[in-house]
């Protein structure tokens, strides 16, 4: 078995959440390339995003523990993504950058200490002979919050956050490419959380307590 499609400790694809989520989701599939497809839309929509009360701990950061939370951000929802794509015999990688995000709320702003987020994740996945980037993350309901167009991934071309949002303003710039990843890079990325967002983790492996919904509705209704 190839790297990209082993069982790892945070890629847990073998666990039986794991397999379960994989299997509900992709069920009735023909495809590779469809059962990739209604996984993404699966991890996109059924796995809350939020960055606020999130476990960072190696257990939390788990394929099998973020399902049964049933919330996370970029990292959580990518190790799910990844991890139950190799359940389904779907190769797949984690991916992470350093983005420039002009729309996060100003509270987050400030525990982030600016609007550069380090190791925004992301994932590659193997259809069909090529690899193509996935990006489950934003759910529907946060995306209508930020008047975003919740991004759309059909399996041929890759899938990242779109520079704009519906109304001309800049959204997200990635800058720097930290490349791809067999499994979750555990201490390369909390390290970086710890020198960069320091604030955001508080001195513990949970994030800080709070919700992205609700800063992102108070934010919304005063543009």
């Amino acid at each position: 078995m190839t790297a990209d499609l082993a069982a790892t400790a945070f890629l847990d694809a073998g666990h039986p959440v794991v397999r379960d989520f994989a299997a509900r989701a992709a069920a009735g599939a023909e495809t590779p390339a469809d059962q990739a497809v209604r996984l993404y839309y699966a991890v996109r929509d059924d796995i809350l995003y939020d960055v606020y009360d999130i476990d960072m701990s190696r257990d939390g950061l788990r394929a099998s523990t973020i399902i049964s939370r049933g919330s996370g951000f970029c990292l959580h929802k990518s190790i799910v993504y990844a991890a139950a794509a190799r359940s389904l015999g779907i190769p797949a990688r984690l991916v992470f950058a350093d983005v420039r995000n002009h729309l996060a709320s100003g509270r987050l702003k400030e525990l982030v200490g600016g609007d550069v987020f380090r190791f925004h994740g992301l994932v590659s996945i193997r259809l069909d002979g090529r690899w193509v980037k996935a990006t489950p993350v934003f759910n529907k309901t946060l995306c209508r919050l930020y008047r975003l167009r919740p991004l759309e991934f059909d399996g041929t071309a890759d899938s990242v956050y779109h520079p704009f949002d519906e109304s001309g303003r800049r959204h997200m710039e990635f800058l720097r490419w930290h490349g791809e990843f067999d499994d979750f890079p555990y201490e390369l990325v909390l390290d970086a959380f710890r020198t960069a967002h320091p604030r955001l983790l508080d001195g513990h492996d949970q994030t800080v307590k709070g919700s992205l919904t609700a800063e992102a509705s108070a934010q919304i209704s005063i543009v």
